[in-house]
């Protein structure tokens, strides 16, 4: 790739090309991992926000328990 036998500019525009494949894979997977992250994290929240009781259910445990109580 990089001969002894190549011009200096031959050399300079090998590394200048091999450099900027290197900036664009690394931005390309920061990117990637920034989306996975965000998507994880959305997920996350979206099963807190699941797991917590909304009013009226909330309501509804405190009505079965009662009756049950009742009942006793």
């Amino acid at each position: 790739m990089l001969g002894r036998n190549r011009s200096p500019a031959v050399k300079i525009l090998w590394l200048w090309t091999l450099g900027t494949a290197a900036v664009l894979v690394t931005t390309v997977v920061k990117t990637r991992l920034k989306d996975l992250e965000a998507l994880m994290k959305a997920e996350q929240l979206k099963g807190l926000n699941e797991n917590i009781p909304s009013d009226n259910s909330a309501l509804l445990i405190d009505e079965v328990i009662d009756e049950g109580l009742q009942k006793v």
